[in-house]
């Protein structure tokens, strides 16, 4: 008796390696998922989060579900340092791909750093979302050379073209209160203040011809500060001196947070309307000990104003797990989700199968209604872009008014757009250092 007792313990205790080895084979059924992002900066922090939300969403919901087999997915984080240096974004994305052996990469920010990404991962096949970079020759590409770039895609932000029309609409709407509150008859005048970075640069040249065109203002200048200027004390002296009533930022990176302090410190008499992304996050009224306030950023997100249904929960998790609202960064969240439907309907992580059903994609998302161009019907000759307009992708715009980001834009919409409008929108507000400058200027007209 006492021998079987023993070959059972023996037995049991051979089993033990076995039984463990099983269960690592069991978890070993992962989708590898890399996010690749500054993650110094606010951008690649928010990339990291959103994906961490979409993960375990994904995760908590069962995994997913591949020819019959069930997978996790695991997340890899990558510091692209985009902002600061091209060749570490391209090596980044290397390192993801041949040493932590990744299935899929999300992410990106800087147009510069993305490009060269996205040589990186083409070379390797590899499906590459982009979460952050909005130059549209980025999706051009995938019209130029199909069989080599039908691996990326862009979920958010919409192409810099849109960004233009979003601002253009963003600005004329200040400007018609401007002029409504101060009586003002000559043509407002509009300084573009862009980073000088490679996305800002079509938009600058789109912006000096459709200002005037489209929206009959003057252009009092153009200013391209360094992306990582410290303050702007020049630039804003300059702006004051071309009598400017409207500065139109278009800033990504952490430039944005000088860039508005040197404004309210400066109190110089002009609205600012266009793109801080900087200004989307809580964080940038204490960074700029409140100078930034009547900042107006287009974005992605505001509190209390639903995109779609998904977004007011998201915002809720998101602060929850983080203590900040959302930059439009964290929209790899949605990439994370759409990206395992796709996985799903093809049943293999195969990345050419994986691409004809993301071309497919017809996603409700946090941030609005989700479908990709396609090689027939995009408009900007840009497959795998959004498509951009109402009942697509709109953004929206915010404005900070005494302490808090409030959702302003879109708002007195016209045209195409008219009626397209986000319950809690409230009205923008011109600093009452501009209105006093302007209704004075009236009276003497």
């Amino acid at each position: 008796m006492r021998k079987k007792i023993v070959f059972s313990s023996v037995a049991c205790l051979l089993l033990i390696p076995l039984i463990f080895a099983a269960c690592a084979a069991e978890e070993a059924k992962t989708i590898k998922i890399g996010v690749i992002g500054p993650m110094a900066y606010v951008q690649g922090e928010h990339h990291w989060w959103g994906a961490e939300i979409g993960r375990d969403t994904v995760n908590a919901a069962g995994g997913v579900t591949v020819a019959g087999e069930t997978y996790q997915i695991e997340l890899v984080k990558a510091d692209s340092n985009e902002i600061l240096s091209i060749d570490d974004a391209a090596s980044a994305m290397e390192r993801l791909i041949t040493v932590d052996q990744v299935d899929f990469v999300i992410g990106g920010f800087r147009t510069e750093g993305v490009f060269a990404m996205q040589e990186v991962a083409m070379d390797y096949q590899m499906i590459f979302i982009d979460c952050g970079a909005a130059t549209v020759e980025l999706c051009q590409v995938v019209a130029e050379d199909y069989d080599r770039y039908k691996y990326f895609f862009r979920v958010t932000p919409m192409c810099n073209t849109f960004l233009v029309y979003n601002t253009l609409m963003e600005v004329g709407m200040a400007g018609g209160i401007i002029k409504a509150q101060t009586g003002i008859q000559r043509p407002l005048r509009v300084a573009i203040c862009a980073e000088g970075a490679q996305w800002a640069d079509a938009m600058v040249g789109a912006m000096q011809a459709l200002i005037p065109a489209r929206l009959g203002m003057e252009v009092s200048g153009v200013w391209r500060p360094s992306p990582t200027a410290t303050e702007l004390t020049a630039e804003m002296t300059a702006i004051e001196a071309a009598n400017t009533d409207i500065i139109m930022p278009i800033i990504s990176g952490p430039l944005g947070i000088p860039y508005a302090r040197s404004w309210g410190e400066l109190e110089i008499p002009a609205a600012s309307v266009g793109i801080n992304v900087e200004a989307q996050k809580d964080g940038f009224w204490d960074a700029t000990g409140g100078f930034g306030n009547y900042e107006t950023t287009l974005n992605t997100y505001a509190e209390g104003v639903a995109l779609s249904e998904k977004t007011l929960p998201f915002i809720e998790t998101f602060k929850a797990k983080t203590g900040q609202m959302p930059t439009y960064t964290a929209g790899t969240n949605d990439a994370i989700i759409l990206l395992v439907e796709a996985i799903e309907r093809a049943g293999t992580l195969d990345a050419d199968a994986v691409v004809v059903e993301l071309e497919k994609t017809d996603f409700i998302a946090c941030g609005g209604h989700i479908v990709f161009t396609g090689l027939e019907d995009a408009p900007l000759g840009n497959p795998h872009d959004l498509m951009y307009g109402p009942g697509y992708a709109t953004g929206l715009a915010t404005q900070w008014q005494d302490g808090a980001n409030k959702a302003v834009w879109p708002n007195l919409m016209t045209g195409d757009w008219e009626g397209v409008f986000y319950e809690g929108t409230i009205m923008w507000q011109a600093p009452p250092r501009l209105i006093e400058k302007l209704t004075a200027e009236a009276a003497e007209e």
